[in-house]
């Protein structure tokens, strides 16, 4: 026999791997002992113990005699094959196919048997055969309670049933659904989940990639910006080296015209002062001879103690220049400096967009009765008395709310009980349909007030005439130590108990934004409302205590 041969005597016809731990049935046939304890437990069921090779029946739980001489020859020939063993491992092979090693492709509940496709195909053929696949626990597929298959399904409890549970178990009077019937709707239940949730989904991304896109845009928007943010310090960068250089140029020339006459005086009173040295030296030789002839002969040479010849024109023309010669122009240099600087300036203005402050007026028409506007229109005031003005459609009116009832015993009901209700508001006389504009608000005399911006078709009377509780008007509130922005009803508070005595309102009509600040030291940004809007916008103030003013706004914030 061949090596190759005798290798195949130590494969379990059940695993197909080396023997571990055989075993011997009576009929002489080994098997690994898990391999055949398995087999055996199956086969317990259905009351009758077969070999898988021989398929020799037992009446009774067969006896299994360890086999030490296969184990050890096993241990030699297992340590030589890691790699094959542990493959074979891996895979479930038909317990019908003795012969040779053939892959099981399903399970069989009824006979606890993997099958091949061959004997796959003859059980399929009998209704009473359960197939299942390899990879299902198969001790999901029995009832816990009496080992039979289970075929049923209870709606009422969501449980799987055999026959037994169904007949004679807690689920005799319930809903009972075959499994197959209740598997199919079950998938229909989630095919429905499952449309839903993609078409979620879909939304889902169709929202990411919105946002996405707005995302990019913001960035190209703001890529935009920063070079053109660039660009103008570059701008500003080159002209302020232009004009560093121009400046000192300017003084340089300005220098060397006042100094010329007196580079000129200096060069002759230089030539002079050379001749007078020159004299000096001379004298000084003559001085120095012991002979008188010679003496007398070099004085008659030339009139050598001749020193005043032009000295008082020298001196006139330096006491000129001294006291009354020519300066620096400053003024001009100056002037050349902040016309240089203006320029650049204006350079940088027409290159960078500033809304303009609007010139907020209160429409008196509009006041409540019990707010009075200053003659300027800037200032709102509450009165706390009915000042009698002319009760025209577009003025903020005096509404009633239900505050309780009383119980009238002539009639014997309750009768409701109204109080009367202020709203002492007053829009801008200006309104804005498109730009950027800006207004600001001193409120420091004020502990409660609303400040934002409404549509003109907002209610003039009842609770939705209110600035911020309704669909037409955006706002910013204090109440005592509160703060807080409202908007159809929906109020958000902010920062709470913040010192603050000038607010700004900011309004980009096209970008639908209106925006809230603090102008007090530090400035800080309060909120922010977007939307669409679809009719111009009106300034608009709430005074429920004290007063507030319209005051000049400035630069962008």
């Amino acid at each position: 026999m061949e090596f190759s041969d005798a290798r195949k005597e130590l494969d379990c016809s059940i695993c197909l791997n080396i023997y571990t731990n055989p075993v011997t049935l009576r009929c002489g046939h080994n098997f690994c002992q898990d391999c055949i304890e398995g087999v055996l437990d199956r086969q317990g069921s259905c009351g009758v113990y077969c070999c898988p090779e021989c398929r020799e029946e037992f009446q009774v739980l067969p006896h299994l005699s360890r086999n030490i001489t296969l184990r050890n020859i096993g241990k030699i020939f297992r340590s030589t094959e890691p790699e094959k063993e542990e493959k074979k491992e891996s895979q479930i092979f038909c317990m019908y196919c003795i012969h040779s090693p053939v892959p099981a492709v399903k399970y069989c509940l009824h006979c606890e048997a993997c099958l091949c496709d061959d004997h796959l195909r003859i059980h399929i053929k009998s209704s009473k055969h359960v197939l299942s696949d390899l990879t299902t626990p198969q001790k999901n597929r029995k009832c816990s309670v009496h080992k039979k298959i289970l075929e049923y399904y209870c709606t009422e409890d969501s449980a799987c049933l055999c026959g037994s549970c169904r007949l004679h178990g807690d689920h005799q009077e319930h809903q009972v659904e075959a499994l197959e019937e209740a598997s199919e709707k079950r998938k229909e239940n989630l095919a429905n989940a499952l449309q839903k949730l993609v078409k979620k989904r879909d939304e889902i991304e169709e929202s990411i990639k919105s946002l996405q896109k707005y995302k990019r845009k913001v960035q190209d928007s703001a890529d935009g910006v920063t070079e053109r943010v660039a660009t103008i310090f570059r701008d500003i960068r080159r002209q302020l080296d232009i004009l560093e250089r121009r400046i000192p140029n300017k003084i340089s020339r300005q220098a060397e015209k006042v100094s010329f006459p007196a580079s000129d005086l200096i060069q002759d009173l230089e030539i002079k002062k050379n001749e007078l040295s020159r004299k000096m030296r001379h004298i000084e030789e003559i001085c120095n001879m012991t002979d008188p002839l010679n003496v007398l002969q070099e004085s008659d040479k030339g009139d050598l103690c001749d020193t005043e010849d032009g000295d008082e024109e020298d001196k006139k023309k330096c006491d000129q220049l001294l006291h009354g010669g020519g300066e620096l122009d400053v003024a001009g240099i100056s002037r050349l400096l902040y016309t240089g600087l203006s320029d650049i300036i204006k350079g940088v203005y027409g290159g960078i967009y500033i809304p303009e402050p609007a010139d907020i007026l209160l429409n008196a028409d509009t006041a409540h009765n019990y707010l009075n506007i200053s003659d300027d229109r800037k200032t709102a005031h509450m009165m706390y008395r009915n000042l009698n003005r002319p009760n025209t459609p577009e003025r903020f009116k005096i509404y009633q709310v239900e505050s309780g009832s009383d119980y009238d015993y002539n009639i014997r009901r309750e009768i409701p009980k109204y109080k009367n209700v202020i709203s002492p508001q007053v829009l801008s006389s200006q309104s804005f349909s498109s730009g950027r504009h800006y207004w600001d608000v001193d409120v420091g005399g004020s502990s409660h007030w609303r400040v934002g911006m409404c549509y003109p078709s907002i209610a003039r009377t009842g609770e939705e005439s209110e600035l911020g509780s309704n669909e037409k008007s955006w706002c910013l509130e204090r109440n005592s130590d509160t703060f807080l922005v409202k908007q159809n009803e929906r109020s958000t508070y902010i920062l709470a108990n913040i010192p603050t005595h000038r607010v700004r309102v900011h309004l980009d009509y096209k970008a639908g934004r209106l925006a809230f600040y603090k102008l007090d030291i530090p400035i800080r940004h309060l909120h922010t409302f977007t939307d669409i809007f679809t009719e111009p916008l009106h300034a608009a103030v709430y005074v429920g205590q004290g007063c507030i003013k319209i005051v000049g706004g400035g630069g962008d914030i």
